[in-house]
């Protein structure tokens, strides 16, 4: 099932996760520096997501394979920090249940790559949840994908001064003081805001229209992938109004047969200690279930491949 370009390690061991492509691999405590990018990468392209588990973890330690295997790395400004480096941030988002999204889809700045590490998994449900773009697609009606190949759906919504201007204090890398971050570090030339209108208003927050298309290829290739934000939370900002291109009201019995069809299509991960799951946020969405434990410790990450 999986492309075996990249050569097996012997001790990691592949099985399938789910009733889909995802791919579970295990192996008996090597640290996470043995995991080579192409035989990762290879792996993620055919599955869709990958949980690893049995390998020697930390948060530092995940941190270094994010940087390792990414080329550009996202940060949330809602989020905190965890270990040494600046790129692991805390999963902090209530005990409620969480809708299927792809993280930050409902901006012009989706990554590639989304990350997550597992520090102390939950004694109860609290699962982490996962579905596949490609099944979500091809199970909807044909009058629901005619409609999302002829519109683009559109976010619109407002977003605090200091949540942008941390957002893109992160996004220079530190390059420029915080204090000192202006609109135009936003915007500049950034080919990802052509399809999004941006106004600054009074008291410093912005207010952004992004127009996008919900159904799209993927980071791995050109089959349809229904993956985006129309059902996901809304936690730590506000609320986006979501509408076609042409203003118009996704209709209420669509959303159903979305959330109807996706749920169909989630698989959970039921956590233990020191798992790492990787998505293509391209292709595959993620949410949760109800926290049950409070005690439950997730780390996020956010990255891009290219």
């Amino acid at each position: 099932m999986f492309d075996t370009t990249a050569v097996l390690e012997p001790t990691f061991v592949e099985s399938r996760h789910g009733r889909g492509t995802g791919l579970l691999i295990e192996c008996d405590g090597k640290p996470l520096h043995a995991i080579d990018k192409a035989y990762v990468m290879t792996r993620l392209a055919a599955a869709g997501y990958l949980l690893l588990r049995g390998f020697l973890s930390d948060v530092d330690s995940f941190a270094a394979l994010v940087r390792r295997l990414s080329v550009r790395v996202a940060l949330d400004p809602a989020r905190s920090f965890g270990g040494r480096d600046t790129v692991a941030q805390k999963v902090d988002a209530g005990f409620d249940a969480v809708g299927l999204h792809c993280e930050n889809a409902n901006s012009p700045f989706v990554p590639q790559l989304c990350w997550f590490h597992c520090e102390k998994a939950a004694s109860l449900g609290s699962q982490t949840t996962v579905c596949d773009g490609h099944r979500v697609w091809d199970a909807l009606s044909p009058a629901t994908r005619r409609a999302f190949l002829q519109h683009d759906i559109v976010y619109s919504r407002r977003v605090e001064a200091a949540k942008w201007k941390l957002f893109a204090f992160h996004r220079l890398e530190g390059r420029k003081p915080l204090e000192q971050i202006t609109l135009r570090d936003v915007i500049g030339d950034n080919p990802d805001l052509s399809r999004t209108e941006v106004t600054l208003e009074a008291d410093g927050a912005i207010r952004y229209a992004h127009r996008v298309a919900a159904a799209h290829p993927t980071l791995f290739g050109e089959r349809i992938a229904f993956a985006n934000s129309i059902l996901g939370p809304s936690f730590n900002y506000e609320k986006p109004t979501i509408t076609f291109d042409d203003g118009q009201a996704i209709p209420e019995a669509m959303l159903c047969e979305i959330a109807s069809v996706s749920e169909a299509c989630t698989e959970n991960i039921e956590w233990q200690h020191g798992d790492l799951l990787l998505i293509d946020n391209t292709r595959v969405m993620h949410g949760r279930r109800a926290i049950v434990d409070p005690a439950r410790t997730i780390f996020n990450a956010l990255s891009d491949l290219r």
